[in-house]
């Protein structure tokens, strides 16, 4: 498998600034667009780094979301400095949220944020240490367009 490294790109991510939230799965879907990937994986990785995004930006402080592409898979790493999350095995079912109130009324917190990374990833690892932050690893690969 060839994992040589085509294009990496970094990006901050602010916690709480809804205003900018989502605007880094976009940029990614446009240069995947750009560089003539599939369809269904753009689809695919546009959720799977939105969703990622936004748990970021819902419940951390700041995070960092590096962007890899090699000519047989994405990778979207996601390491966050915040609360962390105390039982990742409740948090990856779908409708369990901490969401806080004023983030439900803004349309967010229905917990299906890390559900739907999984469902669209080959790939998904969650780390967390309560306390310090939340590490996300996310791999698509470019040879399974509709992922079964």
């Amino acid at each position: 498998m060839n994992h040589t490294e085509v294009f990496s790109q970094d990006f901050d991510i602010t916690g709480r600034d809804f205003s900018h939230a989502g605007s880094i799965s976009t940029k990614i879907k446009e240069v995947l667009q750009e560089i003539g990937i599939m369809s269904p994986i753009i689809t695919r990785t546009a959720i799977a780094a939105y969703e990622a995004e936004m748990n970021v930006v819902m419940y951390a402080r700041k995070g960092k979301l590096t962007f890899t592409l090699t000519p047989n898979m994405i990778q979207i790493r996601i390491e966050d400095e915040g609360p962390g999350i105390e039982d990742i095995e409740k948090a990856m079912q779908e409708g369990y949220s901490t969401a806080t109130q004023e983030m439900r009324e803004m349309g967010f917190g229905a917990g299906m944020g890390l559900p739907n990374i999984k469902r669209n990833a080959d790939s998904f690892e969650v780390t967390s240490v309560p306390g310090t932050g939340t590490v996300y690893n996310i791999i698509i690969r470019l040879n399974n367009p509709d992922k079964s």
